[in-house]
């Protein structure tokens, strides 16, 4: 190979063998650890972090094509030539003089790739130079573009899977409440019977309600962003909340066990959190393009998370608080337990799927901000124009661990309680095994539509609630009830398959 480097027709048989083996072991282990967490799951019925699981998979899957697609058109791509006059513009840092080249670049001796130049690096800078033009991209920095890659898909995944564990374990403290509610010996009509509830009384409404106009309303949401960080949800807020969701979306039974429904509906919307949309890249895109010396994109950028996940909290603690209000401005008392409505109306444009995909945001954002870090450090030296000054790398990390901490123990739980006070509930208040029957049944109902309605396609399925019946087409509305939820109760009075909970 012209340039210098040893190619393997004179590679000792052993080295290759060596190489091939520790690759090839580490890729196995990988995937072996994937694969018993994926039986794991599977034998445990936890069918929404097993559908994680695969998305965490179809993850490493895109940054192997991508590997791929680097190494294969990394020579191809290294001798494009432009002009060095286009070369020289929107670069991260001020190109050194031409006698300090070495110098300045002695950084890289110490780098994730072990080497100061990539064999191949002359050879396609002599073919560009002999046009007096200049590569469109060196394969070494197209080789640190494919690590950086690499490491902001990983450090994406580790962080949701952090964010995911400390936050269950933090919503795994409400179980208590849970428990304490169960154990109490009541239908659905004592709820609402034989009693009266003060409202202004209500721990509930003690805690929420700040009073009526402009000046308590400002005050509510200067409360709201304070409450987020110490104590966000409380006994009354989880117990309130809890009755509003059983009294709007099951009334039927009292005896719902909402903390279960609460942990599988953040394992389904996590699902959607750790994958890496298009979207996203195409913020990586923008960075990369706008990262230019002098503009310090990289320090503004870390407020961007850090502001959204305040204003996120902010605005899910102030829904909790527009509940209590709704009931204190109308009633001074009620018949019954007191009983919140919730609505879309309480969310950003009426949207609860909106706050998901906020964090969603967040935590790609925040990912990328950190591993951008890291990956600076590592490849290029703790003295790397890239990276700054210290006085703008010391509140780049402080921001972003406090984002991770805060969305982890205080935003994530947060909203897996609040979005549940949206109009509609998620498939997730149904257990697998239920599910499985509503997709058939609606599957089957499509089939029957689909035939004039003919009896036939009604029977055929073994998993419809009355085989000799045939579906109504109102019924094929379950079948987007899996994924999208279901508006209030329609679907649960028209002779739905009761909501079963498991023992």
């Amino acid at each position: 190979m012209a340039g210098g480097g040893t190619t393997l027709e004179y590679t000792p048989t052993w080295v290759v063998a060596l190489v091939c083996s520790v690759i090839v072991s580490i890729s196995f282990a990988v995937e072996r650890g994937l694969h018993r967490a994926g039986k794991h799951f599977d034998k445990n019925n936890q069918k929404q972090l097993s559908g994680a699981l695969q998305k965490v998979k179809e993850e490493l899957m895109l940054l192997g094509f991508i590997s791929l697609l680097l190494s294969v058109s990394q020579s191809r791509i290294a001798k494009i030539c432009i002009s060095k006059e286009l070369s020289e513009k929107l670069l991260p840092c001020k190109k050194p003089k031409e006698d300090k080249s070495l110098e300045d670049n002695s950084h890289f001796q110490f780098s994730f790739t072990g080497r100061h130049l990539l064999a191949g690096d002359s050879a396609d800078g002599d073919y560009c130079s002999q046009k007096g033009k200049a590569p469109l991209m060196s394969i070494s920095a197209l080789h640190e573009l494919h690590i950086f890659i690499f490491v902001l898909a990983i450090a994406h995944i580790i962080f949701c899977l952090l964010t995911i564990l400390f936050g269950t374990m933090k919503i795994m403290q409400w179980k208590k409440w849970e428990d304490k509610v169960l154990e109490k010996d009541y239908d659905a009509d004592q709820v609402i019977q034989n009693k009266y509830t003060s409202v202004r009384e209500h721990d509930f409404i003690r805690t929420r309600f700040l009073g009526v106009g402009k000046a308590d309303a400002c005050f509510g949401w200067l409360h709201s962003f304070f409450k987020q960080f110490l104590a966000s949800v409380n006994e009354s807020d989880y117990i309130t909340m809890r009755l509003g969701f059983v009294m709007t979306h099951c009334k039927t039974n009292p005896k719902f066990n909402f903390h279960k429904y609460l942990i599988r509906a953040l394992n389904s919307d996590f699902k959607k959190v750790v994958g890496i949309s298009w979207y996203l890249w195409v913020f990586v895109v923008l960075f990369l393009l706008l990262n230019i010396a002098a503009w310090h994109v990289y320090f503004w950028l870390a407020f961007i998370p850090l502001i959204l996940l305040l204003a996120v909290g902010m605005k899910l603690e102030h829904i909790i608080t527009d509940l209590a209000h709704e009931v204190a401005e109308k009633h001074i008392a009620v018949e019954g337990d007191l009983v919140v409505r919730p609505s879309d109306d309480l969310f950003w444009f009426k949207s609860p799927r909106l706050v998901l995909f906020l964090i969603h945001f967040i935590l790609f954002q925040n990912s990328f901000e950190l591993a951008f870090i890291f990956f600076i450090f590592a490849q290029y030296g703790f003295d790397s124009c890239i990276m700054g000054q210290v006085k703008f790398i010391i509140p780049r990390l402080v921001i972003g661990l406090v984002v991770q901490l805060l969305c982890s123990y205080s935003t994530l739980p947060l909203y897996a309680l609040v979005a549940q006070m949206g109009s509609s509930f998620k498939g997730a208040i149904f257990t697998d095994q239920t599910q499985q029957q509503i997709a058939g049944w609606a599957k089957s109902a499509k089939m029957a539509k689909k035939k004039g309605g003919s009896t036939h396609a009604g029977s055929s399925h073994g998993g419809s609630p009355n085989p000799t019946a045939t579906p109504s087409p109102r019924s094929i509305q379950l079948q987007s009830l899996l994924g999208k939820g279901s508006s209030q109760q329609s679907h649960l009075s028209q002779g739905k398959p009761e909501i079963v909970e498991e023992k």
